[in-house]
């Protein structure tokens, strides 16, 4: 099998792309495939030329950490949760996430999810339970927030869609969900969060929901974004 990967020592230096042949079990995910790429002291490229050490990272390599998304074979994947076998091809292709900056080859800087949400103190902070009165309600809605709540901010929500530039103030799929899950947890802030919400994905989302087709949790980002466009409605 041959695998090509895109690859760059810093981030300051260009990219290019390697070659490797490796000899695999179709059951091996691609972060296994990484590590077997890595094990040996030596490492070869396809030509038979000793290179360096695939740059890659995770955490937990059960598909709960975000870690290890990057692009396989054209769609962005978490590596832990990707199999050879479900590929069908003989050929493998790996890259970064294109709308990071790059640290190290397979590996990328996402720190501007976080500090998108820091910008506007978009956390939960002191827990404002729903009133009695409202208990059905905020029955009906736990499911949601329980779905939000495993988001894993790896960002592949925000590499397939087309609203989403690094730096620019559209803040996507993610921040929409955080947006409803604190919405919904604190009463005190909701309208302070829905004005953010506008701002930062409600009046640019064009609505293409890419995000939740490749989701590794699968958030149904469409009903945060119904109840936070209803909140807003009646605010």
């Amino acid at each position: 099998m041959r695998v090509r990967i895109l690859r760059q020592q810093t981030s300051l230096s260009e990219s290019y792309w390697e070659n490797f042949r490796v000899d695999v079990p179709k059951d091996m995910t691609v972060a296994g495939l990484l590590d077997h790429i890595n094990f040996n002291d030596d490492i070869i490229d396809e030509n038979g030329n000793k290179t360096t050490r695939i740059g890659w990272e995770c955490s937990c390599l059960q598909g709960i950490c975000g870690a290890c998304a990057m692009v396989i074979n054209d769609i962005p994947a978490l590596a832990c949760e990707t199999f050879i076998k479900d590929l069908k091809k003989d050929e493998i292709t790996i890259r970064p996430l294109r709308k990071f900056p790059v640290i190290h080859d397979l590996i990328v800087d996402r720190s501007v999810i976080h500090e998108n949400l820091k910008k506007i103190n978009l956390y939960i902070g002191e827990y404002h339970p729903v009133k009695a009165k409202n208990l059905k309600k905020a029955e009906k809605e736990h499911r949601q927030q329980y779905d939000v709540a495993k988001c894993l901010k790896c960002g592949i929500c925000l590499e397939v869609c087309p609203n989403y530039v690094n730096g620019n103030s559209f803040f996507g799929a993610l921040f929409a969900n955080e947006c409803y899950l604190v919405s919904s947890r604190n009463e005190t802030e909701k309208k302070e969060i829905l004005k953010n919400y506008e701002k930062h994905f409600g009046n640019t989302c064009s609505k293409s929901f890419s995000c939740m087709d490749l989701c590794p949790m699968k958030i149904q980002t469409i009903a945060s974004v119904a109840g936070l466009n209803k909140n807003s409605f009646h605010n």
